[in-house]
């Protein structure tokens, strides 16, 4: 089942593009303060639509500021923008054989330096690094265990990261960073719950590893049901697993998590061969991911990206194929406010939150 699952989620595309003009979000009255527009009914949030000059698919998603992100993708493709996205440039790798691979993670720290994530069965999921703004990049991990599949990357800072791979031997297998990518070495197994039969990760948006505050980082999964919740507070040397309300199976589960502080996190998910779904797709926490708690609303379909929205209390962002949502009580509840296709959303410090998906379609969010 786990191959056939890969192999559905790797051909799978879903609605075409819509139209870049995006639909109003109203937010209540009864919303106060920072997460609240300037007047009831005012339009709270919008993606401003960047032109990126390509049709491949852009899963993967690393902005730093307003002015820089990098975006990752299909054909071995990345591009990168240092004006905010008024234009892009194609610093894809050349001359290394990825141009048919998948980049569906990437991390960047600035303008030179990112770490980009192929995925796939055996050889095909590798890293690769640039410390010149994608002028070069080096390959520094190839993955040579045949039951392997690397889904997702996480960063605790410039030089400390993780790789997390589908379970090998019964658990999924992490490797580590502490120089910025250059090179990796396996996680010990044993500091790793083992995962159930059938259980895994979704590559869908770089987001089902997520590096939080103090050393902490969470892990999802998916394909049993209830989909779980992974929590290391040492930097992946050793994890706890919680249940969560959120649907699994072959198709279906968790497939993002977003931590704004150490105590309040959200999960969002569904199933993707039912992308119009909206039951049991979402949960929240406010115990630093011991319990979970499911939306009272759900978001209005299967969603494969999440991100808290910077210098506000509890706004979080939920995209995915069918449309972006919003909840502005830390998960509890979602509104849509867009409906175009995106798969990947990441908000910046300085307060910028940019979405990336199909048809080379790159949006930064305006409110």
């Amino acid at each position: 089942m786990r191959t056939l699952t890969r192999s559905v989620l790797l051909a799978a595309t879903t609605t075409a593009l819509v139209a870049a003009t995006t639909s109003a979000y109203a937010v209540s009255p009864a919303r106060v303060g920072r997460d609240a527009p300037a007047r009831p009914g005012a339009t709270a949030h919008d993606w401003r639509v960047t032109p990126t000059g390509t049709t491949e698919r852009f899963r993967g998603l690393a902005p730093v500021s307003r002015d820089v992100a990098w975006v990752s993708g299909t054909n071995g493709t990345v591009l990168r923008t240092t004006d905010g996205g008024r234009t892009w440039r194609n610093v894809s790798p050349q001359g290394l054989g990825t141009g048919t691979l998948q980049f569906r993670d990437i991390e960047a720290f600035d303008a030179r330096h990112a770490v980009v994530l192929s995925i796939g069965e055996g050889t095909d999921s590798r890293i690769l690094v640039t410390d010149d703004g994608g002028a070069s990049w080096t390959e520094t991990f190839r993955n040579t265990e045949p039951a392997a599949f690397y889904d997702c990357m996480a960063f605790s800072s410039p030089r400390r990261g993780l790789a997390m791979s589908d379970p090998v031997d019964g658990r999924f297998r992490l490797v580590q960073t502490s120089d910025g990518g250059r090179s990796w070495s396996q996680v010990d197994p044993p500091g790793m719950p083992e995962a159930k039969p059938g259980e895994f990760g979704f590559a869908a948006s770089g987001t089902c590893l997520s590096a939080g505050v103090g050393g902490r980082t969470y892990l999802v999964s998916g394909g049993v049901d209830p989909a779980r919740v992974f929590t290391s507070t040492d930097h992946g040397r050793t994890w706890t697993v919680a249940d969560s309300p959120v649907a699994g199976g072959a198709s279906a589960g968790i497939f993002s998590v977003s931590f704004r502080d150490a105590r309040r996190g959200v999960i969002v998910g569904g199933d993707f061969a039912a992308p119009t779904g909206a039951v049991d797709n979402a949960a929240w926490t406010a115990d630093g991911g011991r319990t979970w708690t499911k939306s009272t609303t759900n978001p209005s379909g299967y969603r494969s990206g999440s991100a808290w929205v910077p210098r506000t209390a509890r706004t979080v962002l939920a995209v995915g194929p069918t449309g972006s949502d919003v909840s502005t009580d830390g998960g509890r509840s979602w509104s849509t406010f867009d409906t175009g296709s995106f798969d990947s959303v990441e908000c910046t410090a300085d307060g910028a939150c940019w979405a990336s998906g199909e048809q080379g379609r790159v949006g930064v969010l305006t409110r």
